[in-house]
């Protein structure tokens, strides 16, 4: 059901945690699966230094937290911003289409923490 890349990235989620002293903090989910995505990150000169994620939610949703944070990590806000959902599953060669629409809610929650570091800094 899941591939090779979404059960590493659930059984070793890279980048959990909270980013201290944040500039960003988005956090999104879905109330009919009842996931939950937080992501925190350190931007400097319009980089994303660092990120981190907590989620509360499937396999699928994990797996697509930590993803998100491994493409995230060293690009311009605006790089950033252009990733989506299809990206981040496509990164992780798929998720079965049941959990596209609850679980991959990664780059929402990214796009969430790039628009609280802009309304922070603005």
């Amino acid at each position: 059901m899941y591939t090779e890349k979404v059960m590493d990235h659930f059984s070793n989620p890279r980048n959990v945690g909270e980013v201290k002293n944040a500039n960003g903090i988005g956090e999104v989910g879905n109330a009919s699966c009842g996931d939950i995505m937080r992501i925190s990150l350190q931007v400097e000169n319009d980089v994303i230094q660092d990120v981190k994620f907590k989620t509360f939610g499937c396999g699928a949703a994990i797996a697509t937290s930590s993803m998100v944070t491994e493409l995230a990590i060293g690009k311009t806000i605006d790089e950033a911003l252009i990733l989506t959902n299809q990206a981040v599953a496509e990164a992780l060669d798929g998720l079965p289409p049941a959990k596209m629409h609850c679980s991959n809610l990664a780059a929402d929650a990214l796009h969430e923490a790039i628009k609280d570091y802009r309304n922070q800094n603005s």
